[in-house]
């Protein structure tokens, strides 16, 4: 391993600026960093499928049906950090929330089980700690031009009319329209002609359990000079993502953390591949850890002052899914 010291953000800009290709994970308050070679992805027995890279070309086949149970906590356990999130946003000290929650669940698949089964834009398995299959991208870096992709809203696929529902519901807009204008912000401090290519895109996610409708941006900008080829200063300047965590991020940020009261750990962290000329990140969303044999899925949600209770109930449930294909 590269290194695994939260400090190392320089380490990242000297590897940009040296352009040697290396893939890292950053947790979620940004206390762990670790940062790998190719050779050391490999040793480590950490598989990456990203869209321009895949360190492992084996073709596994599942060929055993999956069995999913999650222990979903109670409506009336998670309504006492929703009534949290809510009383602040009455207050005023947030106007957007990300609440997670960590749900146990049985399983007869392994996390290489689930790497190998799952279809995503993002999989990464780390062995022993947690697989992901994130459809978010953080941001991607080509030449000196940054772009980020955020994603926010969902609906399932089989409501009548629901892509249409999904774009117009004045709780889901109204919360893309704060995470776009978050992440619009967030992108100037390291870019200037900062601009919105293309407002709330309608993606479609395909489950084992259920299909959903997810709604997604794409805002770009180019990179101010003092940040060119410096990878960790521009993570350092932008992280958390906003898409997972609220704004105001300070406040929001304390709000979460009483709410949740639990350890995000490297949920709605990002990792990411450089190749020596761009980058490739995401958000780890979609996830499962394991700790001491026993499987834990993270999963949440935008909590705005027109959330309603049951609704985001809801969604963190339908969130809790793995994306293997059917099979008829």
């Amino acid at each position: 391993m590269l290194s695994n010291h939260p400090s190392d953000f320089q380490l990242l800009d000297d590897l940009s600026l040296s352009k040697k290709p290396f893939f890292f994970f950053i947790d979620f308050l940004m206390e762990s960093l670790e940062v790998f070679s190719p050779q050391e992805l490999i040793e480590h027995g950490i598989k990456v499928d990203f869209p321009n890279f895949k360190n492992d070309v084996s073709k596994v086949e599942i060929h055993k049906k999956l069995s999913f149970n999650p222990k979903i906590e109670s409506l009336a356990s998670y309504k006492k950090g929703f009534d949290w999130v809510q009383k602040h946003l009455r207050y005023g000290n947030s106007y957007l929330a990300n609440y997670t929650r960590k749900t146990p669940i049985d399983t007869n698949y392994s996390l290489a089980d689930f790497y190998h089964a799952a279809h995503a834009k993002y999989k990464v398995l780390y062995p022993g700690k947690m697989v992901f299959f994130s459809p978010e991208t953080f941001i991607e870096i080509k030449g000196n031009k940054i772009m980020t992709h955020p994603m926010k809203g969902t609906i399932d696929a089989n409501v009548e009319h629901a892509a249409e529902k999904l774009k117009n519901d004045t709780k889901e807009k109204a919360e893309h329209y704060t995470v776009v204008d978050l992440l619009r912000n967030d992108l100037s401090r390291v870019a200037d002609e900062v601009k919105v290519d293309e407002f709330q895109r309608i993606d479609f996610l395909k489950t084992a359990q259920k299909d959903l409708y997810a709604m997604s941006s794409e805002i770009s900008g180019v990179i101010k000079p003092e940040y060119q080829q410096r990878i960790g200063s521009m993570l350092k300047e932008l992280l958390p993502a906003g898409s997972i965590l609220g704004a105001p991020k300070k406040k929001t940020l304390e709000i979460i953390l009483e709410a949740e009261g639990y350890s995000r750990g490297y949920y709605t962290g990002v990792c990411g591949w450089f190749d020596g000329q761009s980058l490739d990140s995401c958000v780890m969303i979609r996830f499962i850890e394991q700790e001491n044999g026993n499987f834990f899925f993270k999963s949440g949600g935008g909590i705005t002052h027109l959330s309603k209770l049951v609704d985001e109930y809801e969604e963190v449930k339908n969130k809790i899914y793995v994306p293997i294909h059917r099979k008829h």
